[in-house]
C-alpha cells in the first residue's frame, strides 16, 4: 500500500555553465519539492547558481548543495582519487559557497547530495562515506545528507549522527546489489516516463529496491530523483508527480520527512 505516504521529488539543477544551457530548471522547479544545485565543480557558475536560487525562492522550493569531484570537463562522472584532506576541502569549499549564496537570498540550505562519481563511489566505500557525512555535519549539523537508499552513506550518516534521507532514482536501472547500473550499459537509463513511474511506485509499495533478480532490498525511501540533464526530465517529473498523486502519495520537502 502506498496511500498516505509522503516523499520528496528532487532534481539535479544549475548544471549549465556560461553560455552552455543544460536542462530546463524553471520547468522542473514547477514540479519538484527539492533542488540539488551544482556548485561549480562539475557544472554551474556564479550567475547560473544565483538565478537557480532565486527561481527556487520564488517557487518555495527547498535547495541543497550538489558537490562533486573537481571535474568540470567530465561533468563529475569520472572517478578520482583525492587524499582525505583534499576531498574534505573540496566538499567544504563547494557547500560553503552555495550556502553563502543562498543566505544572501534569505534561503536556507536544506541538504547536501553528492554528485556523479563521488556519489556512486561513496555508496560502496565506507571510509569515503564517513568522510562525506563528517564533513556535512561539521559545516552545519542541521543539513540533511541525501544519499542512495541502502548505501554505505546511509550507514555512515547514521553512525556519525548526520541527518540522512534515502533516495531512489526514477530514471536509472539498478543492479542485483542495489547500486545503479553503470551508464553506457544496456538499459541503464530509463527514458519512458511510464516505466520510470512504474519503478518508483513498485519500490514505494514494496518498501525498498527491487533489483533485476526480483528479491527485495528493504530500505526506507524519502526522496525520488529525476536527473535534470536528460531530455525527458520535465515530462518524466510531471508524469511521476501525477502518478504519485493518483496513488495518494503527497510530496514534501526533506525537512518534513527526516
Amino acid at each position: 500500500m502506498t496511500s498516505g505516504k509522503r516523499v520528496s521529488l528532487n532534481a539535479d539543477l544549475a548544471e549549465g555553465f556560461s553560455t552552455y544551457t543544460l536542462g530546463d530548471d524553471a520547468a522542473l522547479m514547477d514540479v519538484i519539492t527539492c533542488a540539488n544545485l551544482a556548485c561549480g565543480f562539475h557544472g554551474g557558475d556564479p550567475l547560473v547558481i544565483q538565478r537557480a536560487l532565486r527561481a527556487a525562492k520564488r517557487r518555495h522550493i527547498a535547495v541543497g548543495a550538489h558537490p562533486s569531484y573537481p571535474d568540470l570537463q567530465g561533468f563529475g562522472r569520472r572517478r578520482m582519487t583525492l587524499s582525505p584532506e583534499e576531498l574534505e576541502a573540496v566538499l567544504s569549499y563547494q557547500i560553503s559557497a552555495l550556502s553563502g549564496m543562498a543566505a544572501r537570498e534569505n534561503l536556507p540550505l536544506q541538504h547536501v547530495k553528492p554528485h556523479g562519481a563521488l556519489n556512486n563511489m561513496a555508496a560502496e566505500d565506507r571510509d569515503l562515506a564517513r568522510l562525506i557525512a563528517r564533513t556535512v555535519t561539521s559545516i552545519n549539523a542541521d543539513l540533511i545528507l541525501l544519499a542512495p537508499a541502502g548505501s554505505e552513506m546511509i550507514t555512515a550518516a547514521t553512525q556519525t549522527g548526520c541527518r540522512v534521507a534515502a533516495e531512489i532514482f526514477a530514471d536509472r536501472a539498478y543492479t542485483d546489489q542495489g547500486t545503479l547500473a553503470a551508464r553506457g550499459t544496456p538499459g541503464a537509463m530509463l527514458h519512458d516516463p511510464k516505466a520510470a513511474a512504474g519503478q518508483v511506485l513498485a519500490f514505494l509499495s514494496a518498501g525498498g529496491i527491487i533489483p533485476p533478480s526480483g528479491s527485495l532490498l528493504a530500505t526506507p525511501i524519502h526522496s525520488i530523483c529525476v536527473h535534470g540533464d536528460t531530455p525527458d526530465a520535465v515530462a518524466m517529473a510531471r508524469y511521476i508527480k501525477a502518478q504519485l498523486n493518483a496513488a495518494g502519495i503527497d510530496l514534501a520537502p526533506l525537512s518534513q520527512l527526516v
